[in-house]
């Protein structure tokens, strides 16, 4: 017979075992969730695709540059005033020229897409995303002796165009406007306006893009703020309201060709928190158009802003000459920033603004026009305070803190390789996805924890990853000794949170991820998350008493058995 005592005292050694191991597991889970819990500074997530940007960006007029350094300065400051993007334009009239699917320039006999190509690897090379406004029908394409803003005479024309350019720049340029304000005459071609035209030429427009490219995003023509100007012709105008235009295209289908609404955003003389008013232009009267859009069942997109400012007109400039009202330059810095804080705060539909304008080329404005006024940059090279404002609010955007942040974030950064993909299950809509090995995209934070959001499934790869330069604690190796992801599932997994680390020192940290040489196929990488809160005190004290219990329980227990091999039946 066996001594009962030792069964006895071996089943109490058995059950605290468990009771400090549960308790101390409770305790590490209860520290790591703390740590991992979104802090007050927690920036939700901007639900509508778009809007998860940098919202700082600005008109050029590049094409327009003949010197090589006069363009190569001016992006370089674009650059480092923190600018995400720069809205160009790109005439139809000098890429296709002469005659339909001829893209020669006519003076050097050489590609016409030359000059443009160079210019998108500038702005690209400097990390500028470009937003292409297609506009200006050659002369082969529209009534004979009819301006260059006047339509084409068959829209497929226009989108045979769209689709050359959509499919010359895949990968490069991935936002494009079709037109520019054609509810005003000068920019219809100097005739009546027709919101049921311009919507089948955006129809026309977007499906040949799309064909072209499924991922390129299509932006509408914004529409000139105006409280219109009627035709000599009874029921037409010259010059139609920028919101019965707007609604009027809604009626003949519009919503259903365009993934952006673009629109513009004039303070004129009033603050940028002044209400908006149907008879009042300012800048909250976007407010407006954005009610006709949810009217008509398009909340689900973004407003991206083709042209916005103050214009800083002197005091001594005529009245009658003040198109766009006027402002102090003081009051233009400070309003062009009051009015980007205002509309993050308070409109979740508001994407990129970008400022007209950057920098003009040559005489293009002399100083007797109003447009001059508005430049962040004189011609030659000096900032005006605008720049200087605008350059100290970018500062912050390209390190990220505590929140979720899209893929299209400034703090993520990445290789040319790494191309955004449209993806209505993914987070915002879109995702960025490479199948190329060695391409890299970094994330820039602060925090003490971060969250990689991807795609998982079958179809889906390896990802190396790296924190400040180093292997990632926690994952697994490669023959290398590199730590690495694998993003591989037996189904499809949207938005899959894979915590990567926590408990980060204080201070700045870069998460590099990277595909992987044996990567089996893409990696989708969707956003990240971030708790730059203050991290939670570790809970050393009952950790150490724990422990303590643990190894004592595990000795006495080692013990005990021990003991009940060398007992002796009696």
């Amino acid at each position: 017979m066996k001594r009962p005592e030792l069964r006895l005292q071996t089943i109490a050694l058995t059950a605290i075992l468990i009771v400090i191991v549960t308790a101390l597991s409770l305790v590490l889970g209860r520290y790591a969730a703390q740590a991992r819990s979104p802090s007050d500074s927690w920036i939700q997530p901007r639900e509508i695709p778009n809007t998860d940007v940098n919202p700082f960006g600005a008109n050029f007029f590049l094409s327009r540059e003949v010197e090589e350094w006069k363009r190569q300065r001016t992006v370089q400051m674009a650059r480092e005033a923190g600018l995400g993007w720069a809205k160009q334009q790109f005439a139809w009239a000098e890429i296709e020229p002469l005659r339909k699917r001829e893209f020669i320039d006519p003076v050097s006999g050489e590609s016409s897409w030359a000059k443009f190509d160079d210019m998108v690897d500038m702005f690209r090379a400097n990390g500028l995303q470009v937003i292409a406004r297609l506009d200006l029908a050659p002369a082969w394409a529209r009534p004979p002796d009819s301006r260059e803003e006047t339509p084409p005479q068959n829209f497929d024309d226009l989108g045979d165009f769209v689709y050359a350019f959509v499919e010359h720049f895949r990968g490069r340029v991935q936002y494009i406007q079709i037109w520019n304000e054609p509810n005003i005459y000068p920019e219809w071609g100097e005739q009546a306006v027709d919101p049921v035209a311009y919507t089948r030429m955006l129809q026309i427009a977007y499906t040949r893009a799309k064909e072209a490219d499924p991922n390129v995003h299509v932006l509408s023509a914004p529409l000139a703020i105006t409280l219109g100007e009627p035709h000599p012709e009874p029921g037409k105008w010259r010059s139609m309201p920028d919101l019965d235009y707007l609604s009027a295209m809604y009626e003949a289908g519009a919503g259903d060709y365009f993934d952006i609404l673009s629109a513009n955003a004039f303070g004129f003389d009033l603050p940028p928190e002044d209400a908006p008013d149907r008879d009042v232009l300012n800048f909250r009267r976007v407010e407006l158009q954005r009610e006709i859009m949810e009217r008509n069942g398009d909340g689900g997109k973004a407003i991206w802003f083709n042209e916005y400012g103050w214009n800083a007109a002197p005091s001594s400039f005529s009245d009658e000459a003040l198109i766009w009202e006027r402002v102090s330059e003081k009051d233009q810095a400070e309003y062009t920033l009051r009015g980007i804080d205002f509309a993050r705060r308070e409109w979740p539909w508001a994407g990129v603004f970008n400022i007209w304008y950057f920098r003009q080329t040559g005489q293009q404005y002399s100083p007797d026009d109003a447009a001059f006024y508005f430049r962040m940059v004189d011609v030659d090279f000096t900032p005006r305070l605008v720049y200087d404002a605008v350059s100290d609010a970018t500062a912050s955007l390209y390190v990220a803190s505590s929140g979720h942040f899209e893929e299209t974030y400034p703090a993520v950064a990445s290789d040319p390789e790494w191309q955004g993909a449209i993806a209505p299950e993914a987070s915002g809509g879109e995702l960025l996805q490479s199948d190329v090995p060695g391409a890299s995209l970094t994330f820039a934070f602060q925090g003490h924890s971060v969250d990689l959001i991807a795609r998982r499934g079958p179809e889906d790869g390896f990802l190396l990853v790296t924190l400040d330069g180093r292997n990632v604690a926690g994952l697994p190796v490669d023959a290398q000794g590199r730590s690495y992801l694998d993003l591989r599932a037996a189904e499809v997994q949207w938005q899959a949170r894979v915590p990567l680390a926590a408990g980060l020192s204080t201070g700045q940290h870069v998460l590099r991820l990277t595909v992987a040489d044996d990567s089996p196929a893409a990696c989708n990488v969707d956003a990240f998350e971030v708790n730059a809160g203050q991290p939670p005190a570790f809970p050393l004290a009952p950790v150490a008493g724990l422990g303590v219990g643990l190894v004592a329980a595990i000795a006495g227990l080692v013990w005990d058995l021990r003991s009940r091999r060398r007992s002796k039946y009696f």
